[in-house]
């Protein structure tokens, strides 16, 4: 060996391609063919000190290649598992410790790279690399594949020598924003919503395109390049649904192989319980499509119905593909047919129905992210008067004083005592096309008093029709108040059911899918695009981006596609998306910040001597209260982590690579509100705080509570329908007789039909899940994802402090003076609970958007 020269022992970590839970045999024959005739896999250490220190902009003087051993000779284990291989490198001493390695794949096939780990680096010990990213056969690249030590660095402190691959790597995965994109490019770029329809097929099918326009503004997606329809240029053409798997995302943005393998298992059960379902619907002529009794609803989860034979059975075995059959041996053994009992119903069946429980589900069930103050009486409306006319609420007075436990209106606002679930503005400009079709639905306003005990008590619903001559000459309401007994007792309840048909849209569409999946999307780009892997807040933000690219690409193959699942069984129909792009009008990014949603809504008032700046309004909020935990706890984290890396405002403000990252979010991400005054500068660490803090709770806290409730919750479908299908009612009616004589069949009648709770109930259970690789809140992927041992120490603090969370969450739980952490149907609120075991658990908050 040279004088000079070491030899250092390293470890790669890696997964070999592979189908599912089955090795792919093709693809690992042919590797080993490979190895045979001397195409390896290689790797080169990248110096970050030039031992002649030359002028500037060299790059990094790269050592040997170095092969990967053993491939051939090395058994892949029959399952998802780790291989580990040696690795041997040649290194000068003089230039000092590796800072980057090259990789080149001369194999036929890719393999995804976990990690590299070098033992007893002179002068520094041992040296880890963490990769998780797949690395394809190198006729598929420009530029041989890099991955950077595990050190952050701000642009402008980046060791000279690896400058120039770092600014390489960005512009790769930037793309050149042309062609249809493959599986094996790495390119983030942005696309319009121009995918949720297939006029091609028929015109029925089109939908407008979401984004690029004032009529119809939407945060961006990922781009694929597909070409364009033939009937609409305008419109990207669509996969066939049997080909789902095959939509372009970068490939280290889908799901790992296990979540792959559960989620796809989990949608094969889902799948066939609506299919199975269905066929007995079919079959039996006595049911039409409806359930007879609360009775039959419970038959679903208690005893589950068989798997048919004949023509359904080949139906389901022709349109699942290959892949999800495959997966079916993931399924938990609950069997096709049967599902798991809802938490909302397990203790007590008809506990659903109180008053209590229904005002109670807004503070702590799955949608506790709407409820206000009501600061006015009447409500007034926010739409255009020009167009709708006068919106104004009807309630009176004498609707709801006789239940304010002796204040008056006034007295009663000044206290803070009454609150509001308006779902009347948002909803109005669609009723009357939502209407047009076999859907009956109503704009709802709900006014609600705060009693003594802290439980909310509901006062009045208001339902709201456009008026039948013309829009423009306002609503036609009509109020219903409590009742205990008699018709007006079930025409209370349908009331109520309007009202939950409302918000369980206002959930799915809103406080779901807009405000978490779609508007996260864009940062996930930017990041990638703008943002180093080397860069700080890359690495403060990356896990909390993990599989929200492909869940999304996912949701609009087949979930908010038009005619798809979302459609067919959520009240909006094909308007659905539509009326989400007209909700985006009024989103405000800096409104997404819990303290500020709170205060905006009048739920709490600021307070300077609270830990959290504000104060509850209502103090047994549970959402809110866990929730208030957890966004100190992020930010918290956050603050202790930025400041490590920036020292002084000016450092933001001198940042490159962040001020790109921030400019394009606004401009290209969010392009549609890029000349929105609310969007904060750039210029300091505590914007920057402020910002990142925000980032991650909504990609993890508030998409939790939102999502992993839907079953406990809304897998009762009577508790939470979706859709309404006969309006309220009118005395003097036979639809009135027949509420006096079976209520509980006009309910039933009203809201979802059987089939679409069997295949709605089916999709909330899948959406409930977690996969056993999930990650929380807490917790990294890997202990050793960044060599700084500031921000090492910070973040276990901040997984300390998780850990409290959780501990006081089990306290309040326990404290019966708090009456809305259980409710009469007995559902502890976990759904800030930051960590949960797989399955369907109603607690846990992943890191990402990931399901």
């Amino acid at each position: 060996m040279e004088e000079g020269k070491t030899m250092i022992k390293g470890r790669v970590v890696l997964m070999k391609k592979n189908a599912l839970d089955l090795n792919d045999l093709g693809a690992s024959v042919l590797d080993r063919v490979h190895e045979l005739f001397g195409n390896k896999i290689s790797l080169q250490l990248v110096s970050v000190v030039h031992p002649a220190r030359r002028i500037i902009r060299l790059r990094g003087k790269l050592g040997s290649p170095a092969i990967v051993q053993d491939w051939v000779t090395t058994i892949t284990p029959l399952t998802v598992e780790d291989t580990s291989y040696e690795v041997t490198f040649e290194w000068n001493e003089e230039i000092g410790i590796p800072g980057a390695f090259l990789v080149r794949n001369e194999h036929h096939s890719e393999f995804y790279l976990k990690n590299l780990t070098l033992e007893d680096v002179p002068g520094h010990g041992q040296l880890h690399f963490l990769c998780n990213s797949w690395v394809y056969p190198s006729k598929r690249y420009t530029k041989d594949r890099i991955f950077f030590a595990n050190k952050a660095y701000l642009p402008g402190e980046t060791p000279e020598l690896l400058r120039r691959y770092r600014e390489e790597e960005l512009v790769i995965l930037r793309g050149t924003g042309s062609g249809m994109l493959q599986e094996w490019d790495r390119v983030y770029d942005y696309a319009f919503y121009n995918d949720l329809g297939n006029p091609d097929e028929d015109q029925e099918n089109a939908r407008p395109v979401l984004g690029g326009s004032s009529e119809y503004p939407y945060p961006r997606r990922g781009r694929t390049g597909r070409p364009p329809t033939k009937s609409d240029p305008k419109t990207e053409s669509r996969l066939p649904l049997l080909r789902s798997l095959e939509k372009y995302v970068p490939k280290d943005e889908q799901f790992a192989h296990l979540k792959l393998s559960g989620f796809l298992g989990y949608g094969l059960k889902s799948i066939g319980q609506f299919l199975v379902n269905e066929g007995e619907a079919l079959t039996d002529t006595t049911t039409h499509d409806e359930f007879d009794t609360f009775e039959d609803v419970f038959k679903t989860y208690e005893g589950g119905l068989k798997l048919p034979q004949g023509k359904l059975l080949d139906k389901i075995q022709q349109n699942i593909p290959l892949e999800i059959l495959r997966a079916l041996s993931q399924s938990d053994g609950e069997g096709l047919g049967k599902l798991p009992m809802p938490q909302v119903i397990q203790e007590d069946k008809s506990a659903w129905r109180t008053d209590e429980e229904f005002a109670r589900e807004m503070l702590a069930g799955v949608n506790p992210v709407c409820i206000r103050l009501l600061k006015e009486f009447p409500p007034t409306r926010k739409v255009d008067v020009e167009i709708y006319g006068n919106q104004n609420s009807s309630i009176k007075p004498s609707h709801i004083e006789k239940n304010l436990d002796g204040l008056d209106i006034e007295e009663a606002i000044k206290l803070n005592k009454l609150f509001i679930l308006d779902h009347h503005d948002t909803l109005m400009p669609y009723v009357r096309r939502i209407n047009a079709t076999d859907t009956k639905i109503y704009a709802t306003r709900t006014l609600l008093f705060l009693q003594k005990d802290g439980t909310l008590k509901p006062l009045a619903i208001e339902l709201s029709l456009p008026h039948p001559e013309g829009d423009q000459l306002g609503a036609v309401s009509k109020v219903y108040t409590p009742a205990e007994h008699g018709v007006e007792e079930s025409v209370w309840q349908l009331a109520k059911a309007y009202v939950a048909v409302n918000d369980s849209g206002v959930h799915q569409l809103i406080s779901h899918w807009l405000n978490t999946h779609a508007v996260i999307e864009p940062f996930v780009i930017a990041s990638n695009r703008q943002l180093s892997v080397l860069h700080p807040i890359h690495k403060l933000l990356k896990p909390h981006f993990r599989d929200t690219m492909n869940i999304n690409a996912f949701a609009r193959q087949i979930l908010i596609d038009g005619g798809g699942f979302l459609e067919q069984t959520v009240f909006p129909g094909r308007y659905a998306m539509e009326m989400s792009s007209f909700i985006y009008k009024d989103w405000v990014f800096t409104d997404q910040a819990l303290p500020v949603d709170l205060v905006k809504r009048g739920m709490a008032i600021e307070d300077s001597n609270s830990p959290y700046g504000i104060r509850l309004l209502i103090d047994d909020y549970p959402y809110a209260v866990d929730g208030l935990d957890i966004w100190l706890a992020i930010k918290t984290w956050v603050e202790e982590y930025c400041r490590f890396y920036y020292k002084y405002d000016d450092m933001v403000q001198n940042d490159t690579e962040l001020q790109s990252w921030w400019k394009e979010l606004r401009e290209e991400g969010h392009g549609d509100k890029k000349h929105e005054p609310w969007w904060p500068k750039m210029d300091s660490c505590h914007n920057l705080i402020d910002l990142c803090t925000t980032i991650i709770w909504v990609a993890s806290a508030l998409h939790a509570s939102v999502n992993f409730g839907q079953y406990a919750y809304a897998g009762y479908l009577p508790n939470r329908p979706t859709l309404s299908r006969r309006f309220m009612p009118e005395p003097n009616t036979p639809e009135y007789e027949e509420l006096k004589e079976n209520p509980d069949n006009v309910f039933l009648k009203t809201i979802t039909a059987q089939l679409q709770v069997l295949i709605g109930v089916s999709l909330i259970e899948l959406l409930s899940r977690h996969p056993s690789d999930e990650v929380y809140l807490g917790q990294r992927e890997s202990s050793e994802w960044t060599m700084d041992l500031e921000p090492l120490k910070a973040f276990e603090k901040f997984s300390k402090k998780i850990r409290d969370i959780e501990r006081k969450i089990v306290q309040r739980n326990g404290d019966g003076s708090l009456k809305n952490r259980m409710g009469p149907v007995k559902v502890p609120y976990t759904l800030m609970y930051p960590t949960s075991e797989k399955g369907l658990t109603g607690k846990g908050i992943p890191n990402s958007v990931t399901i």
